[in-house]
């Protein structure tokens, strides 16, 4: 595969001070996974990516270290935001063509997983939600859930690595970002309407229930779940971020500023958030206090008209233009001491690195 030469800069950010550190500099296309997604290998020595330089989107890896630059891929039809690097090993998953594989981040050497051309698709319409094609692996990095397209509606497929079978668990008419908890293989969130989010599902298919109720008026998106407590957190925009417990359903709110895309790092500690109408930066959040403070401020062009305002789609769905790489999407490195984000502030979303202040 190709390597490039390192494309850093290191700058500081005009109105905190941080230091931010610009991984790509190709006047094209680039992002890291989605916001709940590691963007960083297990080693936590590099940062996995999607760039559009070769003219097509494939996935790369950059060196915290030298900024040296590897491309992992070179196929054809990637589903850019369907990657997930694994948790504890140096690998990464994706689609590719109906197809999913893994491929080796410091090799490239790819392998066929699973195949999924019998469905009609990985993706839903659009380019949010389902239309993503977002998928998620498990803490355990054993078990693979992909969303697939049905003649009527959608299913969500299951692949076990150790056995090398894939099962479909649950078929419902709208199925979207889905993510495993941290803290039990055997439990799913799964995003279904706009208007009712919130569900979970055990990884057999059982158990299938809605863990929050929307009520009328309500903006409920961005879910994520925070290690060691068996909770999923949801960003009740614009007004801050409420969890529940899985077990109890026990409701508590840990933040109060307008946060857009929100996780926390692997222990739990702490938590990251862009923001949106206004822009406030990214967001710092200890879980513990409750004290949040400002990192820095990406830039981002941020598109999405549909987020300035009251939620939109009380009516039904209705098409809006937000591509994803124009969203910050902050993510923890796996020790917690590094935030990647995307800004499209130069002209072209790039890469970039900011060190966590102690």
């Amino acid at each position: 595969m190709t390597t490039f030469p390192a494309e850093s800069q290191v700058f500081h950010d005009s109105v905190t001070g941080a230091q931010v550190r610009r991984l790509t500099s190709h006047p094209s296309i680039h992002h890291h996974p989605f916001f709940y997604v590691p963007a960083y290998s297990a080693d936590g020595i590099r940062i996995v990516f999607v760039s559009h330089r070769s003219g097509s989107p494939q996935i790369y890896t950059v060196a915290r270290d030298s900024g040296e630059i590897f491309q992992v891929t070179n196929c054809d039809d990637l589903g850019e935001w369907s990657l997930h690097p694994a948790w504890n090993e140096n690998w990464v998953l994706f689609l590719a063509g109906g197809r999913g594989y893994r491929a080796d981040l410091t090799t490239g050497k790819t392998e066929e997983i699973a195949d999924f051309r019998p469905y009609c698709g990985t993706r839903g319409d659009g380019m949010i939600g389902a239309g993503m094609g977002v998928t998620a692996l498990s803490w355990c990095d054993r078990y693979w859930a992909v969303r697939v397209t049905m003649p009527e509606g959608a299913a969500l497929i299951i692949t076990d690595f150790q056995t090398g079978k894939s099962e479909e668990i649950l078929k419902r008419d709208e199925i979207g970002h889905l993510s495993f908890c941290p803290d039990d293989s055997n439990l799913l969130f799964v995003a279904r309407s706009l208007k009712d989010r919130v569900w979970l599902v055990n990884r057999d298919g059982s158990g299938h229930r809605r863990l929050y109720a929307r009520k009328s008026g309500e903006w409920i998106t961005h879910e994520f779940w925070i290690p060691g407590t068996r909770e999923l957190a949801f960003v009740d925009l614009p007004n801050g971020i409420r969890a529940i417990s899985v077990d109890s359903g026990t409701e508590r709110r840990i933040a109060d500023f307008n946060a857009w895309h929100a996780v926390t790092d692997r222990r739990g500690g702490y938590l990251i958030a862009d923001t949106n109408f206004p822009d406030n930066g990214l967001q710092l959040l200890d879980l513990k206090t409750g004290a949040h403070r400002t990192l820095c401020f990406p830039g981002a062009s941020n598109a999405g008209a549909h987020w300035n305002g009251p939620f939109p789609y009380e009516n039904g769905p209705i098409e809006v233009y937000a591509p994803q790489h124009t969203h910050p999407h902050p993510s923890f490195s796996p020790d917690g001491k590094h935030v990647v984000f995307t800004s499209d502030c130069s002209g072209y979303s790039q890469i970039y690195d900011l060190e966590v202040p102690s």
